[in-house]
């Protein structure tokens, strides 16, 4: 039921993501229900584990998925109402919102990218 188009533009990752995601949204799947091993979902559609573990990851974080160790990958209990929410819509949202802000204020792009190149590398520091 998973297709990935190896010519799309958008990752590989991205296109199984959004994949399990409209097929929980469809109720083609649902709370509880079983999903394929990582290494059975990458031999299934012939790409590389490590991108499937990604997305696996990726809809962990978002709560659309449950991994219950040597048991399986499950769909999670609220993964419905939290495959509605698109983390990447709100990031752009947000990130234009403080762009406007702040070029309305004056900053210039190259300001910003230095302030914003200076965060990053103190988050990344700071973990």
């Amino acid at each position: 039921m998973i297709t990935i188009d190896m010519d799309s533009r958008e990752p590989m990752f991205s296109q199984l993501v959004a994949q399990i995601k409209k097929a929980i949204l469809d109720k083609s799947i649902g709370p509880g229900d079983a999903l394929p091993s990582i290494r059975q979902l990458a031999n299934d559609l012939d790409i590389n584990a490590k991108t499937v573990a990604k997305a696996y990851d990726l809809l962990e974080r978002d709560n659309v998925i449950e991994k219950k160790g040597y048991r399986g990958t499950f769909v999670h209990p609220n993964a419905y109402s939290n495959s509605q929410f698109d983390l990447e819509v709100w990031l752009d949202e947000q990130l234009t919102s403080l762009l406007t802000t702040l070029k309305t204020s004056g900053a210039t792009d190259s300001e910003i990218r230095i302030a914003f190149n200076k965060v990053m590398s103190q988050q990344i520091k700071g973990k």
